[in-house]
Protein backbone atom coordinates (compact mmCIF):
# COMPACT_ATOMS: atom_id res chain seq x y z
CA UNK A 1 0.00 0.00 0.00
CA UNK A 2 2.78 2.52 0.83
CA UNK A 3 5.00 1.68 -2.40
CA UNK A 4 0.95 2.13 -4.42
CA UNK A 5 0.67 5.61 -2.17
CA UNK A 6 4.19 7.12 -2.99
CA UNK A 7 3.71 6.62 -7.09
CA UNK A 8 0.28 7.79 -7.44
CA UNK A 9 -0.09 10.56 -9.07
CA UNK A 10 -3.71 12.37 -8.45
CA UNK A 11 -4.80 15.49 -9.89
CA UNK A 12 -6.60 16.41 -6.84
CA UNK A 13 -5.52 19.78 -5.20
CA UNK A 14 -5.93 18.53 -1.58
CA UNK A 15 -3.21 15.96 -2.45
CA UNK A 16 -0.53 18.21 -4.44
CA UNK A 17 2.99 18.38 -2.83
CA UNK A 18 1.70 16.12 -0.01
CA UNK A 19 3.27 12.98 0.76
CA UNK A 20 1.76 10.20 3.11
CA UNK A 21 3.71 7.73 5.05
CA UNK A 22 1.45 4.51 5.86
CA UNK A 23 1.87 3.13 9.23
CA UNK A 24 -0.69 0.53 9.50
CA UNK A 25 -3.17 -1.44 7.37
CA UNK A 26 -5.63 -3.45 9.42
CA UNK A 27 -7.76 -5.88 7.64
CA UNK A 28 -10.89 -7.67 8.43
CA UNK A 29 -11.02 -10.96 8.85
CA UNK A 30 -13.36 -11.54 5.95
CA UNK A 31 -10.57 -9.47 3.71
CA UNK A 32 -13.46 -7.72 2.19
CA UNK A 33 -12.13 -3.64 3.96
CA UNK A 34 -8.87 -2.37 5.00
CA UNK A 35 -8.35 0.41 7.18
CA UNK A 36 -5.06 2.20 6.15
CA UNK A 37 -3.10 4.06 8.78
CA UNK A 38 -1.72 7.19 7.30
CA UNK A 39 0.57 9.80 8.57
CA UNK A 40 1.21 13.01 6.67
CA UNK A 41 5.45 13.13 5.89
CA UNK A 42 7.20 15.25 7.89
CA UNK A 43 4.49 15.15 10.27
CA UNK A 44 1.17 16.70 11.07
CA UNK A 45 1.33 19.64 9.94
CA UNK A 46 -1.63 22.09 9.32
CA UNK A 47 -4.39 20.06 10.67
CA UNK A 48 -6.84 21.77 7.89
CA UNK A 49 -4.52 20.58 5.57
CA UNK A 50 -4.24 16.96 6.64
CA UNK A 51 -7.99 16.88 6.67
CA UNK A 52 -8.09 17.96 3.40
CA UNK A 53 -5.86 15.52 1.99
CA UNK A 54 -7.42 12.34 4.63
CA UNK A 55 -10.76 13.31 2.68
CA UNK A 56 -8.64 13.82 -0.74
CA UNK A 57 -7.69 10.31 -0.15
CA UNK A 58 -10.70 8.34 0.65
CA UNK A 59 -11.81 10.31 -2.57
CA UNK A 60 -9.62 8.50 -4.36
CA UNK A 61 -10.07 4.50 -2.33
CA UNK A 62 -11.45 3.39 -5.57
CA UNK A 63 -8.17 4.43 -7.91
CA UNK A 64 -6.19 2.50 -5.11
CA UNK A 65 -8.61 -0.30 -4.39
CA UNK A 66 -7.35 -0.91 -8.38
CA UNK A 67 -4.43 -0.38 -8.09
CA UNK A 68 -4.10 -3.12 -5.16
CA UNK A 69 -6.07 -5.58 -7.17
CA UNK A 70 -2.69 -5.29 -9.78
CA UNK A 71 -0.51 -5.94 -7.11
CA UNK A 72 -2.14 -8.40 -5.03
CA UNK A 73 -4.03 -11.90 -5.31
CA UNK A 74 -6.61 -12.02 -3.65
CA UNK A 75 -10.33 -13.42 -4.27
CA UNK A 76 -11.69 -9.89 -3.73
CA UNK A 77 -10.05 -6.73 -3.07
CA UNK A 78 -10.69 -5.00 0.43
CA UNK A 79 -12.39 -1.71 0.38
CA UNK A 80 -10.03 0.65 1.40
CA UNK A 81 -10.79 3.37 3.98
CA UNK A 82 -7.92 5.58 4.85
CA UNK A 83 -7.71 7.00 8.79
CA UNK A 84 -5.43 9.68 10.40
CA UNK A 85 -2.74 7.84 12.43
CA UNK A 86 -2.60 9.42 16.05
CA UNK A 87 -0.62 7.16 17.99
CA UNK A 88 2.64 9.06 17.49
CA UNK A 89 0.20 12.19 18.94
CA UNK A 90 -0.78 10.14 21.89
CA UNK A 91 3.14 8.71 22.31
CA UNK A 92 4.02 12.48 22.66
CA UNK A 93 1.92 13.16 24.78
CA UNK A 94 2.23 10.36 26.85
CA UNK A 95 6.20 11.36 26.81
CA UNK A 96 5.62 15.04 27.82
CA UNK A 97 3.30 13.89 30.94
CA UNK A 98 6.37 10.87 32.03
CA UNK A 99 8.68 14.07 31.50
CA UNK A 100 6.96 16.25 34.28
CA UNK A 101 8.98 16.70 37.56
CA UNK A 102 6.34 15.36 39.95
CA UNK A 103 5.57 12.11 37.50
CA UNK A 104 9.00 11.49 37.03
CA UNK A 105 9.99 11.16 40.55
CA UNK A 106 7.51 8.99 41.44
CA UNK A 107 9.17 6.47 38.60
CA UNK A 108 12.64 5.99 39.61
CA UNK A 109 13.09 3.07 41.70
CA UNK A 110 12.81 2.71 45.52
CA UNK A 111 16.16 2.84 46.87
CA UNK A 112 15.85 -0.34 48.59
CA UNK A 113 15.41 -2.03 45.19
CA UNK A 114 11.85 -1.19 44.80
CA UNK A 115 10.43 -3.38 47.89
CA UNK A 116 6.94 -2.16 49.54
CA UNK A 117 8.06 -1.22 53.57
CA UNK A 118 6.48 -3.24 55.36
CA UNK A 119 5.52 -5.69 53.97
CA UNK A 120 6.52 -9.53 55.59
CA UNK A 121 7.46 -11.95 52.11
CA UNK A 122 5.51 -14.87 54.43
CA UNK A 123 2.52 -12.96 54.11
CA UNK A 124 -0.14 -11.68 51.51
CA UNK A 125 -0.52 -8.20 50.74
CA UNK A 126 -3.48 -6.27 51.52
CA UNK A 127 -4.68 -5.19 48.16
CA UNK A 128 -7.29 -2.89 49.39
CA UNK A 129 -5.29 -0.76 51.19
Amino acid sequence: MASILARARLDDPALADTSHTVTEVRLSPDLKAATVFVVPLGGGGDANRAQESLAALNRAAGFFRGQLAQEVTLRHCPRLAFVADRSFDQASHVQAILNRPHVRQDLRPAPDGGADEGADEGEPRDEEA
